[in-house]
C-alpha cells in the first residue's frame, strides 16, 4: 500500500481496511492454510504500521502487539478470534458513512 494514499484515508477507513485483512487472516487460520494466513498477517501488519507512522498512539500499538500475540505467540491477552472481529465490524460501520 502506498503510504500516501494510506494517510489520505479516514481513520475509520483505514482501521476497516485492517479489519478486512484480519478477517482473512481468520479465515485462512480457521481453515489451516498457514501460508495463506501468514500472507494476509504480513499485509495486516503492514496496514497497522502504515496508520501507526500517520497517528501514533498507544491504542494502535497494543493492538500491533494483541494480534501478534494472538497469531504469532501464545496468546497471553487471551484475545477471542471473535472479540478481534467485533473490535473492528464498529470501524467498518464507521467507515461506510
Amino acid at each position: 500500500m502506498d503510504r500516501e494514499r494510506w494517510q489520505k484515508l479516514s481513520f475509520h477507513q483505514q482501521m476497516g481496511n485492517i479489519g478486512s485483512e484480519i478477517g482473512r487472516v481468520i479465515h485462512w487460520h480457521e481453515k489451516k492454510d498457514e501460508k495463506s494466513k501468514e500472507d494476509a498477517l504480513w499485509r495486516a501488519l503492514e496496514l497497522i504500521d502504515l496508520t501507526i507512522l500517520g497517528r501514533p498512539n498507544k491504542e494502535l500499538f497494543r493492538l500491533r502487539e494483541v494480534v501478534c500475540d494472538l497469531f504469532l505467540d501464545k496468546n497471553n491477552y487471551n484475545v477471542t478470534l471473535e472479540w478481534l472481529k467485533n473490535y473492528f465490524m464498529d470501524f467498518a460501520i464507521l467507515a461506510q458513512k
